[in-house]
């Protein structure tokens, strides 16, 4: 028995009636789903920056705490992450609650160490135009990205 059957069978009455018209629209998104054809979702200005800033890049262990200097950038990307360095090894922090991310906002930490930024921080967001408080910010670990050398000569194979 398919799904749309059982379902119809479950039903009874006034309600099969007014469900009958979504019964193909549900047949046909559950073969879909089946079928591993579903729509992909849509990259978001945000996620396209950091697959293009992660390219050739390859994960490292996440760590607590890393190392900041005054002069090191932060790139904010609009609901996905704050980007930490440049160069050859750059820092990932997707928070706790990524979505609320917002190049509208600026981070503000109070920090525990003066050379290390740590998930244990104290984050909060303000409005970039009025600084009024915007939300708190709760880091995760942050994620190394190293590039990775090009042209070989590693002697693995």
């Amino acid at each position: 028995m398919t799904r749309v059957a059982a379902l119809s069978c479950a039903l009874t009455g006034a309600a099969a009636l007014a469900l009958a018209p979504a019964l193909p629209a549900f047949a046909q998104g559950q073969g879909d789903l089946e079928a591993g054809t579903a729509a992909p979702a849509p990259q978001t200005r945000g996620e396209k920056r950091l697959a293009k800033l992660l390219e050739g890049r390859v994960a490292g262990t996440p760590q607590a705490c890393i190392r900041t200097l005054p002069q090191d950038r932060m790139e904010t990307l609009e609901g996905v992450a704050y980007v930490y360095g440049s160069g050859h090894t750059i820092y990932v922090q997707r928070t706790r609650d990524p979505q609320r991310i917002s190049g509208n906002d600026t981070l503000v930490t109070n920090r525990f160490n003066a050379t290390q930024l740590c998930r244990v921080d104290l984050s909060t967001t303000i409005d970039r135009l009025t600084g009024f408080f915007t939300g708190a910010v709760f880091f995760e670990d942050f994620v190394p990205y190293t590039r990775v050398k090009s042209g070989g000569g590693s002697g693995e194979g």
